[in-house]
């Protein structure tokens, strides 16, 4: 064991501490897991379990749209029918939560199936139109049989994720990070064991040519889509067991723009991005709204401004534009590399050739 220490520590140095990208992500879940340590406030875990729970959530819709290129309008189906699942197992048999939200997410990944296979004929505005009416349509399902959904004060009385919401807090936010770790995988088109995030770059890019080149394309846009409401679907069993209530706002389209919303601000295709997008805006509209009554009318004017602003100046997100002030990529052996540094960390190769052929050329 001992032997593997050194290579462990130099392979953390050269791949983890070289990356400030990496750096950024350890010290941003570090900084989660220490909160509960500093500060036990009620209210403050409350919102910071919400905004790991709607992570998941932005996350997985990024995962579907932003590497597959599906425009998903009505991507609050898959968190609603787990959270609407979720609380019926758990209220008329009785299971614990682990098993309801597990059952939930599995019934998001089915509804994705039945959903996904014929929508998936459509391409484009036509597929965004056809997802933004689903939600729409268990909505108004969920009205027409109150005795079983509750109606519109939907179920209410779930057990909680556990007693103590510092746990819950913990729970939540482990789940966030292996959830992000496996999407991010899952879409890594540099990985070397799991080959699908080159595929579904490629159908993003030109869905025909990814065909032609023998890639089953509907295969893996149905794979894209049971694996994005699976994990929507964990968010919306974890949401409905931490608030202990499953209602029809889990269904609005506004919730389905919100993951929209949060995803370009941090920026579309990245993973990180949503997460990034949601501890942000979602946390600052929250505080805003605790100023008063007027900061609560123009809590969503702010929101629109800072939109504006991302769009026009940032128009790849906040993550993007900060990644691409902070990192450079090898020209010959495509490793991030810190942007101050001059050589690669890795084959040494010169940096910022054309900065040093422009100084050259002042120098003459």
């Amino acid at each position: 064991m001992k032997e593997y220490l050194p290579w462990l520590y130099r392979w953390f140095r050269g791949e983890v501490l070289s990356v400030p990208g990496k750096v950024i992500a350890i010290t941003f879940f570090t900084c989660l897991i220490v909160i509960p340590l500093i500060s036990t406030d009620s209210y403050m875990l409350r919102v910071l379990t919400l905004a790991a729970i709607f992570s998941i959530y932005t996350v997985s819709w990024d995962l579907l749209a932003g590497f597959t290129g599906q425009i998903n309008l009505g991507h609050a189906l898959f968190f609603g029918v787990a959270a609407y699942v979720a609380a019926l197992v758990n209220i008329h048999f009785g299971l614990p939560p682990w098993v309801t939200i597990s059952v939930g997410a599995v019934t998001a990944v089915a509804i994705g199936l039945i959903v996904g296979t014929p929508a998936l004929r459509l391409r484009g505005l036509y597929l965004s139109l056809v997802t933004l009416s689903f939600p729409i349509i268990l909505t108004g399902l969920i009205f027409a049989f109150p005795n079983y959904t509750g109606g519109e004060l939907g179920l209410f009385g779930l057990d909680p994720l556990s007693n103590s919401k510092i746990v819950d807090y913990y729970i939540v936010v482990l789940v966030l990070l292996g959830s992000t770790l496996v999407m991010w995988k899952f879409t890594d088109a540099g990985s070397k064991f799991v080959r699908t995030g080159v595929i579904l770059r490629a159908i993003r890019e030109d869905e025909i040519a990814a065909r032609v080149s023998g890639v089953h394309t509907t295969k893996f846009k149905l794979l894209a889509f049971a694996v994005s409401g699976f994990f929507a679907g964990i968010a919306g069993g974890l949401c409905a067991h931490f608030l202990r209530v499953a209602g029809p706002s889990n269904l609005e389209l506004m919730f389905s723009f919100q993951a929209i919303i949060w995803t370009i601000f941090g920026g579309i295709s990245t993973i990180y991005g949503g997460i990034t997008g949601v501890y942000i805006l979602y946390l600052v509209i929250e505080f805003i709204r605790l100023s008063g009554e007027i900061a609560e009318e123009i809590r969503f004017v702010f929101l629109a401004l800072i939109l504006i602003f991302t769009l026009l100046f940032m128009p790849e997100g906040l993550t993007t534009w900060v990644r691409d002030r902070i990192e450079i990529i090898c020209p010959r052996c495509k490793k991030i590399n810190l942007m101050t540094r001059h050589s690669c960390r890795v084959c040494r190769a010169p940096l910022h050739l054309e900065r040093n052929h422009t100084d050259e050329k002042k120098g003459a």
